[in-house]
């Protein structure tokens, strides 16, 4: 039987893997940053010694992203040497890792959407630190013993996040605004989990993104999110990235290719709009 440990469990990602996992009753492990200092290599290589873990699911990061940029060097001791000592320690015990990384990797300056070995530039301490993090990891990737998932724009049912705050403004009768000039993928945390788990049981390598088809603006997904909720989606209004602080940081395009699952095996992730429509009953938005 596979034995999982996931670092970084009380995270978004993190508690859906749980619950994918818990509902096939696979033998898990989840360990918060408060069990588990990502920082400290000695306690890494201890704990995957005392659980044994067939397959390690990284999901620990910095992701505050102002925070990043005036605290860059405390973020790349989680979003890069952490890996580093994440991924020694799984090759020394022959431990499958699975480290989760993000499409701000990339510059967004693309017109199509991005392939897994396509040239990355981050523009913001968040995006550099998560590449170091990436690079970390990549000497086990090369020997077939980890897979890099970037994944972007998560909803859940788990903590806050845009969908969730949609839903509260149409609800309290109010009017929206939302960017319309970036693009991304808007992807149902359940569904990148359940890839997760699907890749990690094939035992392949390489890099994979794990976000839905298709393309939107959170223009585009405010309204879907005011459509399913019976309202009308013209409640809300365009407004430009630039309105917000650091936005030259921020890759405006970054919809992400899915070739690597096919030589996996396994199928994309649904189209974003299916998705967060199967999602709407169990996103608790009444919480």
């Amino acid at each position: 039987m596979t034995r999982w440990l996931i670092t970084g469990a009380g995270g978004v990602l993190g508690r859906e893997l749980q619950d994918v996992l818990r509902d096939r009753r696979a033998e898990t492990v989840a360990l918060t940053r408060r069990d588990l200092d990502l920082t400290d290599g000695r306690a890494v290589r201890a704990a995957v010694r005392r659980h044994q873990p067939s397959v390690l699911v990284n999901c620990a990061a910095w992701t505050d992203f102002h925070s990043a940029e005036e605290r860059e060097a405390e973020a790349l001791r989680i979003n890069g040497a952490a890996v580093g000592a994440l991924a020694r320690a799984c090759a020394d015990a022959s431990v499958r890792l699975v480290h989760v990384s993000t499409d701000y990797v990339f510059d967004g300056t693309a017109r199509r959407p991005y392939a897994e070995d396509a040239p990355v530039r981050p523009l913001s301490a968040y995006g550099r630190t998560k590449l170091v993090g990436e690079r970390a990891a990549a000497g086990l990737v090369a020997a077939g013993g980890a897979a890099i998932v970037r994944t972007a724009w998560l909803y859940s049912r788990h903590g806050t996040d845009f969908v969730r705050a949609m839903a509260r403004v149409e609800r309290a009768g109010g009017r929206a605004e939302a960017v319309d000039d970036e693009w991304g993928q808007p992807t149902w945390a359940a569904d990148a989990a359940r890839q997760i788990v699907a890749l990690a049981r094939t035992g392949a390598a390489g890099v994979f993104h794990a976000t839905s088809g298709g393309a939107a603006s959170r223009r585009d997904l405010a309204g879907e999110v005011f459509r399913l909720l019976g309202a009308d989606p013209g409640r809300v209004a365009p407004m430009p990235a630039d309105r917000f602080p650091g936005a030259h940081l921020r890759p405006r395009y970054t919809v992400l290719g899915h070739a690597a699952w096919a030589r996996a095996g396994l199928a994309p992730i649904q189209h974003w709009r299916a998705a967060l429509e199967a999602a709407f009953p169990h996103l608790d938005l009444d919480a």
